[in-house]
């Protein structure tokens, strides 16, 4: 089984709903979801914030802490996905920022990301990776690191079967 499908199984079996905001990953993670069959009983939309601009205008991020922190940090992931969950009211918002590549963004070589989630019972965990490969490989582990984090975050929530 596909990750993405125990996912999209586990939400759906617990009536968890979830959004996105994904900036490198540029809504692979939602689709990816959307592969699993039911998947639209908890996924209500979600968001592609590629720029700046986007990020502040769909999901609310202050602009000063883009400014002060820049778009690849943790204090960014968290917004996005603090503010998607506000945006659709869901149980679980993931987000994505980072450098996909080939070059480096803001003083971060490619390959760096990280990734929001925020959850019932004020749940909210940023981790940051280092991954390897083209940006296609660096899209892909990146989503496939979202929805362990998923995962995790329904077991630690003691939610999981």
């Amino acid at each position: 089984m596909q990750i993405e499908e125990m996912v999209g199984q586990q939400l759906i079996q617990h009536q968890l709903s979830i959004t996105s905001a994904e900036s490198l990953t540029a809504g692979l993670f939602v689709s990816q979801l959307a592969n699993v069959s039911g998947i639209s009983a908890v996924l209500p939309g979600a968001f592609v914030t590629y720029s700046a601009a986007a990020k502040h205008q769909l999901v609310g991020v202050p602009n000063d802490l883009i400014e002060n922190y820049g778009v690849v940090s943790k204090q960014v992931a968290l917004a996005m996905a603090s503010g998607a969950q506000a945006a659709l009211n869901t149980d679980f918002a993931v987000s994505f920022t980072g450098v996909a590549g080939p070059d480096a963004l803001e003083g971060h070589p490619a390959g760096t990301v990280f990734i929001g989630l925020v959850g019932p019972q004020q749940y909210a965990k940023v981790i940051k990776v280092g991954l390897t490969g083209d940006r296609s490989a660096v899209r892909q582990q990146s989503v496939t690191q979202g929805m362990q984090m998923v995962l995790d975050a329904l077991a630690d929530l003691k939610i999981s079967d």
